[in-house]
């Protein structure tokens, strides 16, 4: 009895195990066949090769407006914020003691003139009389002297009206270039004086405007070696690409105008300057923007998708590849830098090669692998998978 009971314990014992297995859904063993993968088979292309810059925008004509004479300023002629064009009367100076001044050459002119009237007739007179010997040589002579000096005493009397007539005309302040004027720093009643160090308000031209962005030496001497090397062609006067603050394109693209000769000490870096064209005034003067500066063109360049390239703890990179016979094999790569959404590959991938974008958590070197190109309608398999 006690082995017949001992059996029925055993086998009660087998059922329980084979239950609990059931119940807590074991992994079926894996499956036969190759891994489903996409790749990205890689060109040889053209790449223009761009470089972002931090830079912020500057009028592209810019003037502060000052007295050139000392005066009580009687009217402020122009709305503060406002369009104004060239010569248009900003500010009104009380000029009586200008016009006074103005006034007394114009009056200091006339007598001139006519004293210079009254030695011209004596010299006429006087050469008729020497003629017949009715005066003396010396008296002609004293007499035509005479004459130029109140010709001479005519000019500088209307030099002086002039003088008189610019500084009257200093009283009335106006715009010396076209564009959009700011606050005023005077108000009517406040003295100013030539000169002075503040100005009354400033004018910004902002159509076209400047973007001064900088560069890093480094980056200059690296373009030329590339350049001298033949890796890379220059691309002539691309357009700069505006980018303003919040990321979103300026409507209007900008034209590269010139590069320091100097590089900044302090900071390593070189300016360079885009004109931009502005009609709606969205660029400001301070406005922080970027610009998307080309570089030069990589005839044979090649891109291979920012997935389908890994990164190490150390900063390695590698990227998985579907060799000649259907297998994963692991590519050791060198990239430079981010076009687009791409890698730009320096060495470790050729032409040709099938690059992994997709699967890569399923997969291993040497595994057979069957792979569709991405973006193709249906799968098409890279290599014969080898055999199970």
């Amino acid at each position: 009895m006690t082995s017949i009971r001992n059996r029925r314990l055993v086998a009660l014992s087998l059922a329980l195990t084979v239950a609990l297995a059931a119940c807590k859904g074991g992994e079926a063993p894996p499956q036969g066949g190759p891994g489903q993968v996409t790749v990205v088979t890689l060109k040889a292309e053209p790449v223009s090769l761009t470089r972002e810059l931090v830079g912020r925008a500057t009028g592209y004509q810019v003037a502060e407006v000052r007295p050139q004479v000392s005066g009580i300023v009687a009217k402020r002629l122009f709305t503060e914020g406002a369009l104004v064009t060239q010569g248009q009367p900003l500010y009104q100076l009380d000029d009586a003691a200008y016009r006074a001044q103005a006034n007394s050459a114009r009056a200091q002119l006339a007598r001139a003139e006519a004293s210079a009237t009254a030695a011209r007739l004596a010299a006429q007179r006087s050469a008729e009389l020497v003629k017949v010997k009715a005066i003396s040589m010396q008296d002609d002579e004293n007499a035509q002297a005479a004459w130029k000096q109140a010709e001479a005493d005519v000019g500088a009397a209307r030099a002086a009206l002039d003088a008189a007539n610019v500084t009257l005309g200093y009283a009335r302040i106006t715009a010396p270039i076209a564009g959009r004027i700011g606050k005023s720093s005077v108000t009517q009643g406040a003295l100013v004086s030539a000169g002075q160090a503040e100005p009354l308000a400033t004018i910004h031209q902002l159509d076209p405007i400047y973007i001064d962005v900088t560069q890093s030496s480094a980056e200059l001497l690296q373009l030329r070696r590339e350049l001298d090397a033949g890796r890379l062609q220059g691309n002539g006067e691309q357009p700069v690409d505006i980018l303003l603050e919040d990321g979103t394109p300026f409507a209007h693209k900008g034209t590269l105008e010139f590069s320091e000769v100097s590089v900044d000490p302090g900071t390593g870096s070189y300016g360079l300057r885009v004109r931009v064209d502005n009609p709606g005034q969205v660029l400001m003067p301070g406005m922080f923007v970027r610009a998307v500066v080309g570089s030069g063109v990589r005839q044979h360049g090649l891109l291979v998708p920012m997935q389908g390239i890994a990164r190490d703890a150390r900063g390695n990179t590698s990227a998985m590849v579907v060799d000649g016979e259907g297998k994963v094999a692991l590519r050791q790569v060198a990239v430079s830098r981010t076009v687009g959404d791409k890698w730009l590959v320096e060495d470790g991938l050729a032409a040709g090669d099938k690059v992994i974008v997709e699967g890569l958590q399923k997969i291993g070197p040497g595994m057979p692998v069957q792979a569709t190109e991405k973006g193709a309608e249906a799968a098409t398999p890279a290599a014969p998978a080898a055999k199970q």
